[in-house]
């Protein structure tokens, strides 16, 4: 599926191919709370790396956190993942981690093609969640203390998801 998206100032305007577009899975480590979700959680979709195209790069900053929930750092003691955000507005954009190069996470907010409706939601690192977020309960919303086994790829094949377009 052909995404298009942007910051709020329009300064970044991107696009890209994504197999796995549905926005199911909402994250509520600090990282992802802090940096983007308004609503105690961030959305990432997955895209195809390859077919980003950006306009206006040179208004794209990239925040490194120095603290993860994985423990995992680079030699410099910052986690791998790149986290774009545009320089003027603000507006998180995609997080890049260049051990799964092929692949970059776009913010869902960040998205102005219409994404569709995502038949149930994984509620992933509930043990760092903020103590006034309520999470959603219900047969359509799986909660996860960390991360679940299945990869987003994963999760669209096992559902029939999958856009096989290019």
């Amino acid at each position: 599926m052909h995404l298009e998206g942007s910051c709020h100032c329009g300064a970044v305007k991107f696009s890209f191919t994504s197999h796995t577009p549905y926005p199911y899975g909402r994250c509520y480590c600090s990282i992802c709370r802090k940096v983007n979700g308004g609503g105690g959680f961030t959305i990432n979709i997955m895209g195809d790396y390859d077919t980003l195209k950006i306009e206006g790069e040179k208004n794209i900053s990239v925040y490194r956190a120095n603290n993860n929930h994985r423990g995992n750092y680079e030699e410099d003691g910052l986690g791998f993942s790149r986290r774009s955000f545009c320089s003027n507005c603000g507006t998180m954009l995609w997080n890049y981690n260049p051990n799964y190069g092929q692949w970059f996470y776009p913010f869902a907010s960040a998205i102005d093609t219409p994404l569709p409706v995502a038949p149930e939601h994984n509620h992933i690192m509930l043990a760092y969640k903020a103590n006034w977020v309520d999470v959603p309960e219900g047969p359509t919303e799986k909660h996860y203390d960390y991360y679940p086994d299945d990869s987003i790829e994963s999760w669209h094949k096992d559902r029939g998801l999958y856009d096989e377009s290019d």
